[in-house]
């Protein structure tokens, strides 16, 4: 499977959207879904999150993908 694309943290104006694209498997070693790289934890509370809550989630998503699709 190839690596979804990078993940740009948004910091507009307004409400923090969900990282999901719709790629939806969880990866087993690291508990990661392998398409937006949030925890099943970070998934289900996503709505419940506060705009900070979610940029911080956000912030983690290019290191975790690193690691579930290292560069080469």
């Amino acid at each position: 499977m190839s690596a979804p694309p990078a993940h740009s943290p948004p910091r507009p104006p307004g409400p923090v959207p969900s990282p999901c694209i719709n790629i939806c498997h969880i990866d087993a070693a690291s508990g990661w879904c392998e398409g937006c790289q949030r925890t099943l934890d970070e998934i289900a509370a996503w709505s419940t999150l506060s705009d900070d809550a979610k940029h911080a989630v956000w912030l983690q998503l290019d290191a975790r993908r690193d690691v579930l699709f290292p560069p080469r």
